[in-house]
């Protein structure tokens, strides 16, 4: 629930940055699109959303309010909603940080005689879904899979399903 919440929020974050820098009811040259949504939510005009507003025309941000609102003043301006952004982006850096570490502590494991590299017989001793890709990651096809080689295969295989190079 959380991970959808905050996609939607970063879907939103050009409306409320836009907003945020160029006054909630200025004219926004580059996007007066995105600055009109905003606008429109902020049903009262005073330059926030309350809860009421946010749910009425910006739903996708009303499951995580009470998460942006920092001053707890029952609305949600630009500046929260960027720092909330912010911050979540702090906190998405700090998990593939862990995530990145906690991979090269895997690979080091598997990597038995300490090469720097796994070979197909370390793959399917220590890393047996790796070796079921064996040849497909090994994009050189030197018969041994570097970090490197896995990340760019995972990143390959991301903008993929994603749609992006």
């Amino acid at each position: 629930m959380l991970k959808k919440a905050i996609i939607a929020v970063l879907l939103l974050a050009p409306v409320l940055s836009l907003a945020a820098q160029e006054g909630v009811t200025g004219g926004a040259a580059k996007r007066p699109r995105l600055a009109e949504q905003f606008r429109l939510a902020d049903a009262d005009g005073n330059g926030a959303l309350s809860r009421a507003e946010t749910e009425k025309g910006l739903a996708r941000l009303a499951s995580v309010f009470d998460a942006i609102d920092a001053n707890r003043d029952a609305a949600i301006t630009p500046e929260e909603i960027r720092a909330w952004l912010k911050a979540r982006r702090g906190e998405r850096q700090t998990r593939r940080e862990a995530l990145r570490a906690k991979f090269d502590e895997f690979f080091a494991k598997a990597d038995s005689d300490g090469d720097g590299a796994l070979s197909r017989a370390e793959a399917e001793n220590n890393m047996p879904r790796v070796a079921g890709k064996f040849d497909r990651i090994d994009g050189d096809r030197d018969g041994r899979i570097t970090r490197e080689e896995i990340r760019a295969f995972l990143q390959a295989k991301r903008a993929a399903r994603t749609g992006r190079s």
